[in-house]
């Protein structure tokens, strides 16, 4: 079959987020063929190319959503009045108050939405000119009354004009995907399932491809966007007026995605109970975990423990930022050095972005003044007990050497969603200690100590006991490594989604209308063995509205000719096999 893969910010592009798991899906289902949609966040990560594709990646396309590509059309009287109305109503579904007049059914501001939504959809498609729309004076005015309205929030009808325009010019970026050229017989439409690897302005294309060819949405998030979007837009990022107009945007926009989609699949329990928070089918839900490549860790894994862990240390590995909570994890290993004063920490990563940086140098500054350099006697040199270290350096060459060096492994994070950092862990039968967040208690399953977020003190008890019992920690370690094994390698999550696949193509097939060369329609001209990816051979049959996809552009099984007789057996079976 042939899959349109979109993503955002992410593969194919060498700095893109969750790349590793796409290529891992992409090689792994090398029977189907995979059209590449991209959404690209910057210039540079355009710049820094592409990383190595195989070959059933047939096409990549990129658009950008860094920057906004006025196509220099201007509505007429009754384009405008045709863009006011659906802006409009999507304004209204966004700034009504939950339990207002027009919310009775629970499902009417839903339903306007979604119809607003795609009401400029079509209106880009049909005339073009969205981008311009969405930036001028009409849409902040249109935006303003609905903020007005009876029945808006209390915090919509508080805003302001700068106001305003922040969520005007938010909107405009997040809708960029109505205004691109992927829709047509030679895009999405060609495909026989959209795979969307996130939520969000990812998915919008998914949604219009459904809404205009009848394409299957499959939607994957293994971290949830709506989520992410209220971590980002802080108290501190952005007036009250725009936080409660853009997180209702974004709700809306969650939901009319999770309605829509053939099947969702979260990667684990938290993301998905916020799916279902958000009004997604239970019926329609299949929890995928990801994937790690377990034969990376298996030397470490395999090993005995006390042949390469150093005795009373414990590792921390991940990026270094303030959502770790590494301030808590010094504080708990005073509490350590109290009952173990032969205990080490190891701090093991580097810093993500400039916050991180910040928040780095803050740990050292702490650590310095938390344990001092201690010497054994008058003599010798005086050593920290704790150290930070990066991947690669002499003392940790590998990502494994990190875990193997430690006999217990902590996560001290107080916001995580699904902890890879644990789980290789785990494949390296470590003993682990854990902080309460996330998707946490799912990935350990009872084979680690788990804590409450910020709680030095409980962080401690946990890792006192572990450093004191090398034959729990060895028990531990090997249920660790087992479970691992059995739910979160590259294997499983790509069994998983090629059933996915299946089941949604069989449930969900694509209807296209095949003609003859006459321009009659060809009743049963598109045969099951379609969908096997061979290249048919010869002559292409004109495909209305869509296009036949390239591996099933050969000719198609005729239909009954008026004599009933047969004429020449059927080959085009043969020719799938």
């Amino acid at each position: 079959m042939r899959i349109g893969l979109l993503t955002e910010g992410g593969y194919p592009y060498v700095s893109g987020d969750a790349g590793l798991w796409c290529d891992r899906l992409v090689r792994g289902l090398a029977q189907h063929e995979f059209d590449i949609h991209a959404l690209s966040r910057s210039r540079a990560q355009e710049d820094a190319g592409l990383v190595p594709l195989p070959d059933q990646v047939s096409r990549v396309r990129t658009a950008p959503l860094w920057r906004a590509e006025d196509d220099g059309v201007s509505y007429g009287r009754r384009t405008r009045r045709r863009f006011t109305e659906c802006y409009a109503e999507l304004a209204e579904a966004v700034c009504t108050a939950p339990g207002a007049p027009a919310d009775a059914g629970s499902t009417l501001l839903t339903d306007r939405f979604g119809s607003a939504l795609y009401g400029l959809a079509e209106l880009a498609r049909d005339e073009g000119g969205l981008t311009g729309a969405l930036r001028s004076d009409t849409a902040v005015r249109t935006l303003e009354r609905a903020c007005r309205a009876p029945g808006a929030s209390r915090t919509a009808r508080e805003a302001r004009v700068p106001d305003l325009l922040a969520v005007a010019a938010h909107l405009e970026r997040a809708l960029r995907p109505l205004s691109l050229d992927w829709y047509g017989d030679d895009g999405l439409a060609a495909a026989d399932l959209c795979h969307a690897t996130a939520g969000g302005p990812a998915a919008l294309p998914g949604l219009l491809a459904r809404h205009f060819s009848g394409v299957p949405l499959l939607v994957t998030e293994y971290g949830v966007q709506l989520r992410s979007h209220y971590l980002t837009l802080g108290p501190d990022a952005a007036a009250p007026a725009v936080r409660a107009l853009l997180a209702a945007f974004h709700g809306r926009l969650a939901t009319e995605v999770y309605r829509r989609a053939a099947i969702l699949t979260p990667g684990n329990a938290h993301a998905r109970r916020w799916q279902e928070r958000c009004g997604a089918d239970r019926t329609r839900i299949r929890t995928v975990h990801p994937g790690l490549e377990a034969a990376r860790f298996a030397e470490v894994g395999e090993a005995p423990a006390a042949d390469r862990s150093e005795p009373d240390t414990l590792v921390w590995v991940g990026p270094v930022e303030p959502t770790k909570d590494l301030v808590s994890l010094l504080h708990a290993f005073a509490e350590v050095r109290r009952e173990r004063p032969t205990a080490r920490l190891r701090v093991v990563g580097s810093p993500a972005g400039p916050e991180g940086e910040v928040y780095l140098g803050h740990c050292r500054v702490l650590a310095a003044q938390l344990f001092p350099d201690e010497a054994e006697g008058v003599h010798a040199v005086g050593d920290n007990p704790v150290s930070f270290e990066e991947i690669g350096g002499p003392e940790v060459p590998t990502l494994p050497d990190a875990y193997a060096s430690g006999a217990v492994v902590v996560l001290s994070s107080v916001v995580e969603g699904f902890p890879i950092t644990l789980v290789e862990a785990m494949l390296c039968a470590r003993a682990t200690v854990s902080t309460d967040v996330g998707a946490v208690v799912e990935a350990i399953g009872g084979t680690g100590l788990v804590v409450p977020p910020r709680n030095p003190r409980a962080l401690a008890e946990a890792c006192v006991a572990l450093l004191r019992d090398p034959e729990r920690r060895e028990r531990l370690g090997a249920a660790a490594r087992a479970r691992a094994l059995e739910l979160f390698t590259v294997e499983q999550n790509i069994a998983a989604f090629h059933g996915i696949y299946l089941e949604i193509v069989s449930r969900c097939p694509v209807r296209r209308v095949v003609l003859d060369a006459a321009g009659a329609p060809l009743p049963f001209a598109a045969p099951a063995e379609a969908h096997v990816p061979v290249h048919w051979t010869g002559p292409t049959a004109p495909v209305l509205p869509r296009g036949v996809p390239a591996w099933a552009a050969g000719g198609p099984v005729r239909a009954t000719p008026p004599n009933p007789r047969p004429t020449a057996p059927l080959t085009a079976p043969e020719t799938a096999r």
